[in-house]
């Protein structure tokens, strides 16, 4: 049913007005469907909200939870995450043309999931509304939307916008919504054809659903996009206006319902259009840019490579430099008293970390990887050795390189790009006797420089496609070992902790292998030969 004219117009002027409205819109009665009782002001006193925590709480995504009214960084990730930075390019494009076109709302959309969603594999989309959107959408919840209805038994998410499958794992496993209703993309034997489905799935669940039912959002979304339709089956609604809207904040990290430790996708920015325009723009630079970046830091010397990185717009930061200002090694990393090399720990943040610290070190070190690409391996201007995840043959490995020199490990075996430490495995501090900590942190403004996808032998290119790419290494002060074979798992979550709190970063028990089967549903290991 639709609002007529007239009435819908003093609705919006009232709301608009601020003015509560009770009696605008008669109950249902004799199995006749009317609207409900629409209310300005959200229950503020404790009773009134356990009274809400017993009821079915429809939560309009758009207007009652996000702070944004734009959905195109939404789609923009899909079309680059799910197709490719040419498709990206062409939905930037389609969407200037939308803007100055006097076409309806609907039509728009229309076109827009057309250009995002044809030709693509639906597993692909799958994987970045798990990987990708999540982070994306909570960094645009605004905190008193949360607030509203955070501690309802059941919330049901709803959208006319954003198709389903955008949102789906965001609201249901990150905010713990029961279920979600928005559009459907047509799909014919598992890729997208670009057209949206009529109607939205969940609609008719929602209406059949028993227990009584109220709404939250917006009164521009309820008048732009047809709320008012999925709203029709709630007993009230409770809208906030355009000027309520725009004094929202964003959601702290430490208020997330659930906390976000991994995520996906090569951008590091919210693509807006103007972003996205800019990112595109700068493209053609960064391809030639990281390719004169990568040859310096390949091909010349440690000492000459920082200096002249940083003439390109690469930062360095480094605190407690083992090395002076003429490149020799200080006293205070002196040469161990048993044959074997130092063993440097650090936290991994991208491909470059073994890198970065034996440039900082001026003096050649080995690494060791473990599901890597051999091109990877074969650009390393530092030796590498590959782990076997036999824990016999690994020690056996790892003990050789030591006897060679000195040795770069990442325990937590993965990447993470948040402020946490993954689980450190205590093999290599089981070789030696002592060990020296480094904390790193690096920073990106438009690309990440690790990915869970395929051509991860791309990542250290993402990364100096940055306009200014930044590393801060810090060595901390060697940590000696004692009885390490029966206290080694005491001993490497002390490591872990030292780092964390030079850091300010969180340890958690998570692994590599968790990190890949929540991202990609896999265990993430690489062919060799890619």
């Amino acid at each position: 049913m639709a609002l007529e004219s007239s009435s819908g117009h003093a609705f919006y002027r009232k709301v608009r007005r601020g003015l509560g409205l009770h009696h605008l819109f008669r109950r249902r009665s004799s199995g006749i469907s009317t609207y409900p009782r629409i209310n300005h002001t959200w229950p503020s006193s404790q009773q009134d909200k356990d009274h809400l925590r017993n009821h079915t709480v429809v939560v309009d995504v758009e207007g009652g939870l996000l702070r944004s009214s734009s959905t195109f960084p939404y789609f923009m990730l899909v079309a680059i995450e799910a197709g490719s930075f040419l498709r990206g390019l062409v939905l930037l494009c389609v969407y200037l043309l939308l803007c100055c076109l006097p076409l309806p709302e609907e039509a728009k959309l229309k076109v827009m999931v057309m250009v995002c969603f044809l030709g693509l594999e639906k597993e692909k989309v799958k994987t970045v509304g798990r990987a990708t959107l999540p982070k994306h959408f909570l960094e645009d919840v605004a905190m008193e939307g949360l607030e509203a209805v955070r501690g309802v038994q059941i919330l049901v998410g709803v959208s006319s916008v954003i198709p389903r499958i955008m949102l789906e794992v965001f609201l249901k496993d990150h905010l713990g919504m029961k279920e979600v209703v928005g559009r459907e993309v047509k799909a014919i034997e598992g890729f997208y054809v670009g057209l949206l489905e009529k109607g939205s799935e969940g609609c008719s669940e929602l209406a059949q659903g028993s227990g009584p039912k109220i709404g939250f959002g917006s009164s521009s979304s309820y008048s732009a996009h047809g709320h008012h339709h999925l709203f029709s089956w709630c007993q009230e609604v409770y809208l906030v206006t355009p000027e309520e809207k725009g004094e929202w904040s964003p959601l702290p990290r430490e208020q997330y319902p659930r906390p976000l430790i991994f995520h996906d996708g090569r951008l590091a920015f919210r693509p807006t259009p103007e972003a996205t325009l800019a990112m595109f723009t700068w493209f053609p630079f960064a391809v030639a840019l990281t390719i004169v970046r990568t040859l310096i830091f390949v091909s010349l010397p440690y000492s000459a490579s920082v200096t002249i990185g940083a003439m390109t717009g690469v930062t360095t930061r480094v605190i407690n430099s083992p090395t002076s200002t003429t490149g020799q090694v200080k006293p205070k990393h002196p040469a161990p008293t048993n044959p074997k090399g130092h063993l440097y720990v650090c936290n991994h943040r991208t491909l470059l970390d073994p890198i970065y610290i034996a440039t900082m070190l001026n003096k050649k070190v080995s690494a060791v990887t473990y599901s890597v690409s051999r091109l990877s391996e074969w650009l390393s201007p530092i030796p590498t050795f590959r782990l076997t995840r036999d824990r016999d043959e690994d020690g056996r490995r790892m003990e050789q390189a030591l006897q060679r020199g000195d040795l770069v490990v990442c325990p937590e075996g993965t990447t993470c790009r948040e402020p946490y430490l993954l689980r450190f495995s205590p093999l290599s501090l089981e070789l030696v006797d002592e060990v020296y900590p480094v904390a790193l942190v690096n920073l990106s403004s438009m690309f990440h420089g690790t990915s869970t996808g395929r051509f991860k032998w791309l990542d250290s290119f993402y990364y100096f496609m940055n306009p200014r790419p930044t590393y801060h290494v810090e060595f901390m002060d060697k940590m000696v070992i004692n009885d390490k074979k029966s206290n080694s798992k005491q001993v490497v979550n002390m490591v872990q902790g030292e780092i964390g709190r030079v850091l300010g970063f969180k340890c958690t028990e998570l692994t590599r292998r968790m990190k890949y089967l929540m991202l990609t549903g896999e265990e993430g290991l690489v062919d060799a030969n890619q």
